[in-house]
C-alpha cells in the first residue's frame, strides 16, 4: 500500500483510464491554447470570463471578453451554436472559469476550461494584448 493511501488492482486501469479521458475532454492548458493560436486555429473561440477592467489590463489576443456573471443567451449571440468555447479566469485561485463552463454548458455549448488561467499564461511567459 501506497503512503498517501493509493493501491491499485489490474481491474482499476480501466477507471483510471476513463476518469483521465473524461477530465481531458473539458479541460486545456496554456501551452496548448498558445500554439492552437500560433498555428492559425479557427476552431475555437477564447472566452476571457473576468470582469471588463481586468480584460482591458491585459488578455489573450483574439480573446473575447464576456464576464462569467454576464453570460446568457443574449451575451453570446455573435457566438455560433457548435463553436468549443475555451475559457479562461485569472487563475487556479479562482473558479470563474468553471462557473462560466457550467452556464455555457447549460445554454448548449461545448466548452472547456483552460487551466491556470491569465496567471498560467503569464507564468508560461506568453504575451497579453491591451485595448491601449
Amino acid at each position: 500500500m501506497s503512503t498517501i493511501g493509493l493501491s491499485y488492482s489490474a481491474n482499476d486501469f480501466c477507471e483510471i483510464v476513463n476518469h483521465y479521458s473524461r477530465k481531458l475532454a473539458f479541460e486545456t492548458d496554456c501551452s496548448d491554447v498558445n500554439k492552437a493560436l500560433n498555428a492559425g486555429s479557427n476552431d475555437f473561440q477564447l472566452l476571457d470570463v473576468r470582469g471588463n477592467s481586468d480584460y482591458a489590463k491585459g488578455h489573450i489576443r483574439s480573446a473575447k471578453n464576456i464576464p462569467h456573471a454576464t453570460i446568457s443567451s443574449e451575451t453570446l449571440q455573435s457566438i455560433p451554436q457548435g463553436t468549443l468555447l475555451v475559457v479562461y479566469c485569472n487563475g487556479p485561485h479562482c473558479n470563474g472559469a468553471d462557473k462560466a463552463a457550467l452556464k455555457l454548458a447549460s445554454l448548449g455549448y461545448q466548452v472547456k476550461v483552460m487551466l491556470g488561467g491569465i496567471s498560467g499564461w503569464k507564468h508560461e511567459g506568453f504575451a497579453l494584448q491591451t485595448d491601449c
